[in-house]
């Protein structure tokens, strides 16, 4: 009798959205970005002080992931849904922000949106070109 391979059977979900694929990324990259940070201020040599930098750089990361994601699902114009992306995403963590510590805008709120803005235009360009013909 032959062994039965269950993982066969298991439906595989894809989603048909670039853009919600890259935000489910990006998300995720997000919140390991979040436990890295968490895990250096508490038991590394990092302050709270030098949080607002690195949290710049865990979004630009995370938006960067997504945007690549973003871009190679879609198979073309990937600086466009990057760079959609990395808007979408920023305005998300905009609107994350004030509902829940009340932060208007500022500055640095305008720094984050270009930065996520660049950032995922940058990985939809890599990522549209890495997709295999």
């Amino acid at each position: 009798m032959k062994p039965i391979n269950a993982m066969k059977n298991v439906p595989k979900v894809h989603m048909a959205s670039p853009m919600l694929a890259g935000i489910l990324y990006a998300s995720i990259w997000l919140a390991l970005g979040a436990i890295l940070l968490s895990t250096m201020l508490r038991w590394g040599s990092m302050q709270e002080t030098q949080l607002p930098l690195y949290s710049l750089i865990v979004h630009g990361c995370a938006s960067l992931a997504g945007g690549f994601v973003s871009g190679r699902r879609s198979g073309m114009r990937g600086w466009y849904y990057g760079g959609m992306l990395g808007i979408a995403y920023g305005l998300l963590i905009l609107l994350v922000s004030f509902l829940s510590t009340n932060t208007g805008i500022s500055g640095r709120t305008f720094t984050m949106l270009i930065e996520t803005l660049l950032c995922g235009a940058f990985g939809g360009m890599i990522g549209v070109n890495t997709k295999r013909s």
